[in-house]
């Protein structure tokens, strides 16, 4: 048996006392109050309720090594970004990788692989196949249905999966940003019981007001939480926290710690904190994972200082898995696994013959994924429409990266980029190609780069080419969190050091090519408008 004494914070009876707990079988086998203790605080260790880990660019054992040492002991997470590229068999590598380290990975099945059929990715999944999946016991829940429309219109392919899940017993989460009205109530009448885009506390209301969980969500590049926190105390039971897509430098710094820390600093009360951060989404999914009640799982952090967060130590199941800010296990080199046969582009191919007096223009909001849909006009007399660095009018391709194709080609405004261009193999959901820059010669060896490493980002400017590879499915790499915090560090700082101004220009580019958050977005198919959610020309 083991005895860790502090202070231990109670999130189901809601109080703090002096205490030791008695550890058994990596079960907490008593907890016994005594007066004489002292610090530190034992806290129920922390939960992302919904996350990308392939957005963090780290396989799930190396995001693993960094996460516990930031309290976090369970992440519910969404494997879509690899089952786009790979099916099947890329979760199936997300679980063995999650199966290294302590960290509890608790993966969903994909619900929309593609997102839509305006794209092309790299596989499919149909009803037939998610059911299977959700038939797995390493499978807890169907994740985030992007597919509103086809939910809204009773589409039969969607429908089953839904029906799927609901006679497995399992979670539906969503994906529904700006949805209102009779169409969001039909959305939540299927079975969708979460949603992690809402955008404004009005629009949370409605959503709460129907009986679902409301994500506050503070990731790399959507930043929700500075707006949606009051729900913390207004809505304790209904709430969770979560990060959905972290940078690998954002998750060196910290992780659903941060948000703690951020709610605390907010006058939030310690209790209601917790309720979102460990009861719910614990609660909500089912999950084994301990909240320091007798039997529970020893899932467990202690602190020194509440206000701060810094967590000095991490226990799950019973046993200390990181210490002073350093994970106490080892992680494997991965092995890579990959689909990439993308064909060259020449800065000809990006030219675009002017066949009208406008052009549409995907206009962007630093952190914020909904893109607005403006227009621009072109010039008199013009044979080409150009970018226009000094209007902040660039060039965006999205271009196949699963057989030879020609790529799609529009304009976008908002990233600032006064020289060169920057291109990446992470475009969701689908992971196609996509680059952002100011000139066709640039633009064409950005991409020609990431096809001669199958994947990774980059940045060129003439003579200058900077290059992180990401050889697992072209989402992730091969290194620690430090490592690739470092490499991609570098590369988005050329990119800002050439006038983009983004916070997170290659997170925020790669949501350009998701065509089921509003308005105006791209696929490797062309120019997509959300709202109509049809195909759409670049003239006017």
């Amino acid at each position: 048996m083991k005895k860790i004494s502090g202070i231990i914070v109670d999130p189901v009876a809601r109080r703090q006392f002096p205490g030791t707990l008695i550890i058994d079988q990596g079960r907490v086998f008593d907890i016994l109050p005594d007066s004489g203790v002292s610090g530190p605080f034992i806290l129920p260790g922390l939960i992302d309720s919904h996350i990308h880990i392939e957005s963090s660019m780290l396989t799930p054992a190396a995001f693993g090594a960094k996460a516990v040492c930031h309290g976090t002991v369970a992440v519910v997470a969404d494997p879509h970004e690899i089952a786009n590229v790979l099916g099947v068999a890329g979760i199936d590598f997300m679980i063995g990788s999650g199966k290294q380290v302590p960290l509890k990975f608790y993966f969903g099945a994909p619900s929309c692989v593609p997102a839509t059929g305006f794209e092309n990715s790299g596989a499919t999944l149909n009803a037939r196949e998610v059911e299977a999946l959700l038939r797995r016991d390493d499978i807890f829940f169907l994740a985030e249905m992007m597919n509103f429309p086809g939910v809204i219109g009773r589409d039969p392919e969607v429908m089953a999966k839904l029906a799927a899940a609901a006679k497995m017993g399992k979670r539906v989460d969503g994906h529904a940003p700006g949805l209102r009205g009779a169409e969001l109530a039909a959305y939540v009448q299927a079975g969708i019981s979460t949603d992690h885009e809402s955008g404004t506390l009005d629009e949370c209301y409605e959503k709460l007001a129907l009986g679902m969980q409301i994500m506050l969500r503070q990731g790399s590049s959507a930043r929700d939480f500075e707006v949606l926190h009051p729900l913390i105390s207004s809505h304790p039971g209904q709430c969770m926290l979560c990060s959905d897509d972290l940078k690998p430098a954002d998750l060196a710094r910290g992780h659903i710690n941060l948000l703690v820390k951020q709610a605390l600093s907010l006058g939030h009360d310690l209790f209601d904190i917790l309720q979102c951060a460990c009861v719910n989404p614990v609660r909500h999914y089912q999950l084994e994972v301990g909240l320091l009640q007798k039997g529970d799982p020893a899932d467990f952090i202690m602190v020194d200082d509440l206000a701060q967060m810094q967590v000095r130590s991490t226990w799950i199941g019973g046993e200390l898995v990181s210490e002073k800010g350093k994970a106490l296990f080892e992680v494997a080199r991965p092995r890579a696994i990959n689909q990439f046969n993308a064909a060259p582009l020449t800065a000809e191919q990006l030219q675009v013959k002017v066949r009208g007096s406008q052009i549409k223009v995907i206009a962007v909001s630093d952190g914020q994924l909904v893109t607005g849909a403006g227009s621009h006009p072109v010039p008199a007399n013009s044979v080409m429409v150009e970018a226009n660095p000094e209007t902040d009018l660039l060039k965006i391709l999205v271009q196949n990266r699963y057989a030879p194709a020609p790529p799609a080609i529009a304009f976008v405004r908002g990233f600032g980029l006064k020289r060169g261009a920057m291109a990446s193999s992470i475009a969701h959901d689908s992971h196609n190609l996509i680059a952002v820059g100011t000139n066709d010669t640039d633009l064409a060896r950005a991409v020609n780069l990431l096809e001669e490493s199958s994947g990774g980002i980059c940045f060129v400017c003439g003579d200058e080419e900077k290059r992180m590879a990401l050889p697992v499915a072209g989402l992730m790499g091969l290194g620690s969190c430090e490592e690739m915090a470092q490499s991609y560090r570098a590369i988005e700082q050329r990119v800002k050091e050439n006038g983009c101004q983004l916070q997170t220009p290659f997170m925020t580019m790669a949501f350009l090519a998701l065509p089921v958050i509003p308005t105006l977005k791209i696929t490797d198919l062309g120019l997509f408008d959300v709202e109509k959610f049809v195909l759409t020309d670049l003239f006017v």
